[in-house]
């Protein structure tokens, strides 16, 4: 099972990675990232939040790739995903908050 941190090309993301710590964390990010990293495997595209289906493409992403814990760092995705958080949870999927406690 891997934790999702949003918001990959931010200093706050890599501050949370190093505070949860472990192998099994994926960073992801809509936003412009390298393609270095996006194909070592390091980095994730995920889901754009502007899109009206975005709650179901991450869900999708999630199954698709075992992750048990999302992190929402920006808000507009934390907005959403925090609306959706019991069609998450019917799968086991954990939405937090960057301000939650880790």
């Amino acid at each position: 099972m891997y934790t999702l941190i949003t918001a990959a090309n931010s200093a706050e993301a890599y501050n949370l990675k190093n505070k949860l710590g472990g192998d099994h964390i994926l960073l992801g990010d809509y936003q412009e990232l390298p393609d270095v990293l996006l194909q070592s495997g390091k980095m994730i595209k995920i889901p754009d939040p502007k899109s009206v289906s975005y709650t179901h493409q991450m869900l999708a992403l999630c199954l698709d790739k075992d992750v048990n814990t999302i992190y929402a760092l920006r808000e507009q995705e934390k907005q959403l995903l925090v609306n959706a958080e019991q069609l998450f949870n019917e799968y086991g999927i954990k939405v937090k908050a960057s301000d939650d406690k880790i």
